[in-house]
């Protein structure tokens, strides 16, 4: 990378040693001489010596940062510009300083001294801040609705431009300064418009925090609703609210569901919290869709999006069309440092190199909670969480020798009893570690990056530990996330201190990005034909050429991607994969249509790619002869199919029981019975410990139902993510049964086995889906969770183990109105009735049923008409290894019932009173 040559004669330092002092000819020799050096007692006579020579210098507390950048040498001639970085944790034994740093290293050493010294500038007091009252910015009722009466400098700069106009807003701020209160502002506006608001946020912990922080607008009269989930939704309850609150990915399920198309034209405001996260790999792409879709509709929909400090905000808000806002105010003055480490060695990283970095987090966190101060702990995985967590603990008298690190209760008590807290998403008493730091009870806190991005957990300092996640580089916008914790005002703090561990061959390219700041990049690329599909599903594409235009208007195109074959490959891909019909037209035009398949996949939230692979995985299996070899099945291809679960990450813990778990094909009550210890992982493939989990739920669901968050011993919370993206892609399977797009036993299997992941908390059994899916519909989207596990356990204590019974007055439980619940009687397959012939199979099937006959890999299709028929079985391909499998299956819009070995999928087994449930709820 080419650099600018610095002409400056200069001579920057930040030392870290008393008795140091600077070579006078250097001092003589430069123009431009600064240091930054620790506040102290132990440093008087270093700043005694440095003024006498008029150099100008810096006082910090806990400054642990040694190096000196500069182009003059020790006796005052002009060199290159060169960077002498000083480690500040050296290893024992080392005795070699680390090299000076030229080239790009130095000029990136030199723009971090910059930003480091302006920084220190006199943090001005409390006192010295101009807030404006809320009632000279906004109508004086509105008070009552924020959170302080006054506005900060950060919101009293961006809030008259929320007031004034109707433009696109795209307002830029330290993490920290408050932007919160801005977004507010903007609902409320739309509000008072008559039109609604709705505030998009990145994690659903953080749809968590915001709910919370609107619950006085419910008091007030207004009607707020937080979505979470990935494809259910309450139509109802989204007409109704004034205010949504919900992640990127579910307002963007709102928008691929066909009947909310009145609701979202009455959204007057999009607030889009961290719009920076366009550049996310993981949610980049679903904003940038959302976005796109949006800004088409200027006159429609205002977007105010909240961002944090990114280069290139104006390129952003350009795309946009929008207003931009930029602040660097922050109520408290952030230090930043990167303390440097040792490099590793060759294969030293997993041992010695990790042991290092936990050994410098202690000691810093050790320097900032002796002065009463309180720390975050930042780490790249789980398992680093709870290591540090047990060295911080040691450190304090612990005794932790030998423990295991796995062991969660254990760790939790010893390191509580240190006053030391742990969190990360899955970790079972993560909210006792919330409250226990909000009230100072705790004063470490050990995390992994949900602290960061999903819960405003403010310090005195912050210390991230890795500079990985993995083998990949964790993101400038994430390390900006963390350092924005430390110092925040709510824990009455004026000064923040972040300290980034890099050893000598990340620091230079970590100084050259924290200076630089975090860039945002178009990510929409990654999942383009999800994109085209969710634009065509929801008829805002019609044709390539539509598809072309709606490209032009994304971030992607803006920043210089204007090449149209990747769109091309894409429709291309859909159409093959059968998501798409594409048609020739007059001049050439070539329309795009969404199959029925492309609709569902779409609403569904299911990515296009996996999916296809998974689909094609069952077309190329031979037919099950049985429900267990059919759950095997299922569970394999979902485990080696879909990336989350072939990746999946365990601790050695849960890996030793998942490894017996799968020797049982997932009968826990084989275990009690299994001494054996358990084998290493030698001949494990990618996503089998995964299929144990699944085979878990599908043979031992009692498993599930323990109370205190275990499973044999593993953190239930630890498998949630496998357990809802099997689930998610299990009712896609599940909801094909009409569309004849997969082989009609895999989605009654995968309709029933999706249900029952879905409500594995109440241990539900084969065929128990339909049940489940009743009660579901009974309960509504909004009341399942708590109205379901009540139906489920009536049913249950009166013998109903279907939903087949003949009464049309609703339970008592039931959400629904008389009206809607008779809707729902006629949904499901009650009645159908199979009389099997060798060749044939008469059926009785509700009116407007399909029906569904197979022999072996062939099958056939038909709709009832509501009166008894008899069908053929259609003939199997000669070399079909499952010739001569034949059954039935009737499927309506929800519901199913099988014949053969399907019909374990009807019912949960129990003897039906049908007429029971009718009469006694």
């Amino acid at each position: 990378m080419a650099t600018e040559p610095e002409e400056r004669r200069l001579l920057w330092c930040k030392v870290t040693d008393p008795a140091w002092r600077p070579p006078e000819g250097a001092v003589s020799g430069a123009d431009d001489v600064r240091v930054i050096l620790p506040e102290g007692p132990a440093f008087d006579d270093l700043r005694t010596h440095l003024a006498d020579r008029g150099v100008r210098f810096r006082c910090v507390r806990h400054w642990m940062e040694g190096e000196q950048v500069g182009t003059v040498a020790d006796f005052g001639s002009l060199t290159g510009l060169v960077a002498h970085p000083a480690l500040t944790f050296p290893a024992v034994g080392s005795p070699m300083p680390p090299a000076p740093v030229a080239g790009p290293g130095a000029h990136a050493a030199r723009d971090a001294f910059e930003a480091q010294w302006d920084a220190l500038e006199d943090n001005p007091a409390a006192d010295d801040t101009p807030y404006v009252p809320v009632t000279d910015l906004v109508p004086e009722d509105w008070i009552r609705m924020l959170p302080h009466p006054t506005f900060n400098p950060a919101q009293a700069g961006a809030v008259p431009a929320v007031m004034e106009g109707d433009d696109h807003l795209v307002v830029v701020a330290p993490t920290g300064a408050g932007k919160t209160p801005i977004g507010m502002v903007a609902a409320l506006r739309a509000h008072a418009r008559g039109r609604k608001a709705a505030w998009l946020v990145p994690q659903r912990s953080l749809t968590d925090e915001l709910d919370r922080d609107l619950e006085n607008w419910r008091r007030h009269g207004l009607e707020v609703v937080r979505l979470t989930g990935e494809y259910a939704v309450d139509t109802q309850l989204i007409r109704e609210a004034h205010v949504w609150v919900a992640t990127t990915e579910k307002f963007e399920a709102i928008c691929r569901n066909g009947s909310l198309g009145g609701a979202l034209a009455e959204v007057g405001c999009l607030i889009v919290d961290e719009i920076h996260l366009l550049g996310d790999p993981a949610r980049g792409a679903v904003l940038e869709a959302v976005l796109t879709r949006v800004r088409e509709d200027s006159a429609q929909t205002r977007i105010v999006g909240l961002s944090a400090t990114v280069a290139n905000a104006d390129e952003v808000a350009d795309w946009l069309g929008a207003r931009l806002i930029r602040t660097s105010w922050r109520p408290t003055r952030l230090t930043w440092q990167i303390p440097m480490l040792p490099a590793s060695r060759d294969g030293e990283w997993s041992t010695r190199a990790a042991t290092a970095r936990t050994a410098a987090a202690v000691r810093l966190a050790r320097a900032v909670t002796d002065e009463g101060g309180s720390v975050l702990v930042f780490c790249s995985s789980k398992r680093g969480v709870r290591a540090t967590a047990l060295a911080l603990a040691a450190d304090r008298g612990v005794p932790t020798r030998g423990v295991d690190a796995d062991d969660t209760e254990l760790v939790q008590r010893l390191c509580g009893s240190a006053g030391v807290g742990l969190h990360y998403r899955d970790w079972p008493f993560k909210r006792e570690a919330e409250r226990a730091f909000r009230a100072r009870e705790t004063d470490v806190l050990v995390a992994t990056s949900t602290v960061a991005a999903g819960v405003n957990l403010p310090a005195r300092a912050v210390i991230v530990r890795d500079v990985r996640l993995g083998q990949a580089r964790i993101e400038v916008s994430m390390v900006q996330q963390m350092f924005g914790r430390a110092g925040r005002v709510g824990a009455g703090e004026r000064e923040g201190w972040a300290f980034l561990l890099a050893d000598e061959t990340e620091r230079p390219q970590w100084q050259a990005r924290l200076t630089a700041g975090y860039t945002v990049r178009s990510r929409i690329g990654d999942g383009l034909p999800d994109h085209v599909l969710a634009e065509v599903v929801q008829g805002r594409v019609s044709s390539l050429e539509e598809a072309e235009d709606w490209w032009t208007g994304t971030f992607a195109f803006h920043q210089g991607h204007d090449s149209v074959e990747p769109l091309h490959d894409a429709v291309l891909y859909l159409a093959e994969a059968g998501f798409l019909r594409t048609a020739s037209g007059p001049q050439g035009t070539e329309f795009l249509e969404a199959t029925e398949l492309g609709t569902l996949t779409s609403r569904f939230m299911v990515d296009s790619v996996p999916a296809y692979e998974l689909a094609e995985g069952l077309r190329e299996r031979p037919v099950p002869e049985d429900p267990g070899h059919a759950e095997q099945l299922l569970t394999t291809l979902l485990t080696t199919r879909l990336p989350e679960l072939a990746e999946a990450a365990f601790s050695d813990r849960t890996r030793a029981t998942l490894r017996r778990v799968l020797s049982h094909d997932g009968r826990a009550e084989r275990l009690e019975h299994d001494r054996e210890p358990p084998d290493r992982d030698e001949g494990l493939m990618p996503g089998d410990l995964a299929r144990a989990v699944l085979l878990l739920v599908a043979n031992s669901p009692q498993a599930f139902t323990t109370r205190g968050g275990y499973v044999l011993g593993i953190p239930a919370d630890s498998l949630t993510g496998i357990l809802d993206e099997a689930q998610r892609y299990l009712a896609w399977l599940g909801a094909q049964g009409e569309l004849g797009t997969v082989h009609p036993w895999a989605a009654v299997v995968a309709a029933d086995l999706a249900e029952r992941i879905r409500w594995r908390t109440l241990g539900p059994g084969r065929g128990a889906g339909r049940l489940l899916w009743m009660c579901g519909r009974m309960a509504t989207p909004q009341l399942a969770h708590r109205l379901v596990p009540r139906m489920w356990r009536a049913a249950l204590d009166r013998g109903v183990g279907a939903p087949d019974w003949t009464g049309t007055t609703p339970p008592r439980d039931s959400a629904l109105s008389p009206e809607r619940y008779r809707a729902l009687l006629k949904q499901r397959a009650t009645g159908t009735v199979f009389a099997p012939h060798s060749r044939s199979v008469r059926v009785d099937a509700p009116n407007g049923a399909t029906i569904c006959l197979w022999d072996g890999a062939t099958t056939a299709r038909y709709v009832s008409d509501g009166t008894p028929t008899r069908l053929d079985y259609p003939p199997a391909a000669s070399d079909d290894p499952s010739s001569g499998r034949r059954g039935a299956a009737v499927f309506t819009r929800g519901d199913r019932f099988a014949a053969g070995w399907l019909e374990a999928y009807n019912t949960t087994g129990v003897p039906e009173k049908p007429d029971e449930l009718r009469h006694t709820q």
